[in-house]
């Protein structure tokens, strides 16, 4: 697990965090996907299957979301590409591996930081049942997560 004192990481409780009701309704939308493929397809196959169904439920979304990088007065050339953005407000972040790890909160966090998005949600259908969590960016560096 990331440290507390590097990354200024708390957990709180779920009703504090922003855009509740946007991330229980990805959740859910997510929790169908797994119940109806289970877990072992590599995630571009989970990448096709939320697509529909997020288009089924009306949710409108960005698939594989380019983001770029400001330095100073120039665009610098790498560049981050979230695998969804929902609503033009929430990241989500999509694995199909065993285990959530440090790496992918740093992902996240960099995703947020470009987008200026301050939610995240990490979502892995790697396991024999979802596994999530949410990430806050609230300020440079300062992130909150939860289960």
């Amino acid at each position: 697990m990331i440290e507390n004192s590097e990354y200024g990481i708390n957990k709180y409780p779920v009703d504090k965090y922003p855009e509740q009701e946007l991330t229980r309704k990805i959740i859910g939308i997510c929790m169908e996907v797994h119940r109806q493929l289970g877990h072992g397809f590599l995630e571009v196959v989970y990448q096709e299957a939320l697509s529909h169904e997020l288009s089924l439920k009306g949710v409108t979304f960005e698939r594989e979301k380019r983001y770029t990088i400001a330095y100073r007065e120039i665009i610098l050339s790498h560049f981050y590409v979230a695998d969804f953005v929902i609503e033009g407000r929430l990241i989500l972040e999509l694995k199909a591996q065993s285990g959530i790890v440090d790496e992918h909160y740093k992902q996240v966090i960099n995703y947020l930081a470009a987008s200026k998005n301050e939610c995240g949600l990490i979502i892995n259908f790697g396991e024999p049942s979802l596994k999530f969590k949410r990430v806050i960016l609230t300020t440079k560096n300062n992130l909150r997560k939860s289960a």
